[in-house]
């Protein structure tokens, strides 16, 4: 079974991507919706975030999502820590689920799949592309956040031109384009690979 990454930056269109291939019948694993599961849920990683980031870290047993966003938005280093404890528990959970899956090809969505390593894992990535005044226009619409906020947080990212670089594959998702074509087209040459792959 092929696996296929897809990643892009903060409002690129990652999900709704992902979710139309979902229509087509390909399982998703989403790695940001894993990683707030993991975080809850595995008693090793939970253990480990507590000893880094301190008992409040955690209230009744569940991530208290803004004590952390208030110790590592503002903190490269404290944001890379998190990252560095949190990504090999995820990857390795995508792994598990990988092997369950029994289509041609599964996908994982993740928006930092270079910076966290697991391309290595993939066999192709598909980067969603779409310009930066969009991006931020989407960003602050779904997360009901300022521009400042959001541009602050698409500079932690990594550099697009250079993610989309690093991709097999670009979708482009500027509201000209249309994406279903594109998705369909990858969708018959993932399956022609897959045959081959076997």
């Amino acid at each position: 079974m092929l696996k296929i990454g897809i990643t892009g930056g903060i409002g690129s269109g990652k999900t709704v991507v992902a979710k139309v291939f979902e229509t087509l019948g390909i399982p998703v694993y989403y790695a940001d919706e894993a990683a707030k599961r993991l975080m809850n849920e595995d008693e090793v990683l939970k253990e480990k975030i507590q000893l880094q980031f301190g008992k409040e870290s955690y209230v009744e047993g569940k991530l208290n999502r803004s004590f952390i966003a208030s110790v590592v938005f503002s903190n490269p280093d404290k944001l890379a820590l998190l990252n560095s404890l949190v990504h090999p528990v995820t990857i390795a959970d995508a792994h598990q689920w990988m092997l369950q899956q029994t289509t041609p090809y599964a996908i994982k969505e993740a928006a930092l799949t270079f910076e966290s390593g697991s391309n290595k894992g993939l066999d192709k990535i598909i980067g969603v592309y779409a310009p930066a005044p969009l991006r931020i226009l989407r960003a602050m619409q779904r997360d009901h956040t300022g521009r400042k906020e959001v541009v602050a947080r698409m500079n932690r990212q990594m550099n697009e031109e250079e993610k989309m670089r690093l991709c097999d594959y670009v979708i482009t998702n500027d509201e000209q384009s249309m994406i279903l074509p594109q998705i369909l087209e990858l969708h018959q040459k993932f399956l022609a690979l897959s045959v081959a792959h076997k």
